[in-house]
């Protein structure tokens, strides 16, 4: 008769067999398997090295040709924009890149009439009724608001006066009320100017960005930055510099519209050393023959810098 403790002991001998045998097939696989497994990690490992070798040497790369275009330069620009007077206009994402371009426009023989840095808070959509009211405020008597856009845009109308403040104009603005107006916006906290005041009038501005907002009002920003781009276009020469042409890209957008890309000159990679040269060559074309050409390695472009006069 079968009992209980025939069970015990049926089931310990079960499960002490799988012990057994799991033992004996971990031991037979262990060697291959682990072998297999080692080689994979040692691969990989020799792989993660490769690719970091290559990461350094394309670093190394980019830093030689940062050097080259900074050594070059004196070559490449010198006197090209001797007597030029030229003014920065610089948005809430180009600060990193602009006294670089200012250094390279130097080199080039460049007078920088100044420095205005817009704030995030004048593309603010928010702000189009307070801008427009400032606007209407802040003109002055040698820069009135006749020939101001005559709409319910902030922005555009704020722009434009900006704009006319900073060019040359007929009849020109007298350097008081020049800076009477861009006071007025930077006690507003719409602008920055450096040394709270602009040498004079510009024969040309170059206006720096970099990468566009991402907010959830992204879209209404990068559209107001466009705004006050084509009031500055509209006013005087313009070459615009920015870092790539990914969507929302004031360089992308100018590139993409069929009036502005025959009047704006643009590069899209002035976050480089490289593309401040570039820059500098763009407005030396554009002053001196009205070549509107567009540079840099983003769709777009017709060429890296732009082409020697024959």
């Amino acid at each position: 008769m079968i009992n209980f403790r025939y069970h015990v002991v049926s089931l310990t001998a079960v499960f002490l067999a799988l012990a057994i045998g799991l033992v004996v097939g971990t031991a037979a696989l262990n060697g291959p398997a682990v072998d297999a497994l080692d080689g994979q990690v040692q691969k990989l490992s020799k792989d993660n090295s490769q690719l970091r070798d290559s990461v350094g040497q394309l670093q190394n790369e980019v830093n030689s040709q940062e050097d080259f275009a900074v050594g070059a330069a004196p070559i490449l620009l010198g006197g090209k924009l001797t007597g030029r007077r030229v003014a920065l206009v610089v948005l809430p994402t180009g600060g990193d890149y602009a006294e670089q371009l200012r250094t390279m426009l130097a080199t080039a023989g460049a007078t920088v009439t100044g420095r205005v840095d817009v704030q995030e808070s004048f593309t603010d959509p928010d702000n189009s009724v307070n801008l427009l009211d400032l606007a209407h405020r802040a003109v002055q008597t040698s820069l009135p608001a006749a020939g101001l856009p005559s709409n319910a845009d902030g922005v555009e109308t704020s722009a434009a006066l900006l704009a006319t403040a900073l060019y040359d104009r007929t009849p020109p603005a007298t350097d008081s009320d020049r800076n009477a107006v861009l006071a007025a916006y930077a006690a507003a906290n719409y602008i920055t100017v450096e040394d709270d005041r602009v040498a004079g009038p510009a024969e040309a501005v170059v206006i720096v960005g970099g990468l566009p907002p991402t907010d959830e009002r992204a879209d209404e920003k990068n559209t107001s930055t466009v705004t006050l781009v084509a009031q500055f276009d509209a006013a005087g020469k313009l070459v615009v510099g920015g870092n790539g042409v990914g969507d929302g890209n004031v360089v992308a957008a100018i590139r993409g519209d069929a009036a502005l890309s025959k009047t704006i000159a643009t590069v899209d990679n002035v976050n480089t050393a490289q593309g401040s040269v570039v820059t500098c060559l763009a407005l030396t074309d554009l002053l001196g023959t009205n070549k509107v050409g567009h540079y840099g390695l983003g769709a777009g472009a017709t060429s890296i810098l732009p082409t020697p006069a024959q």
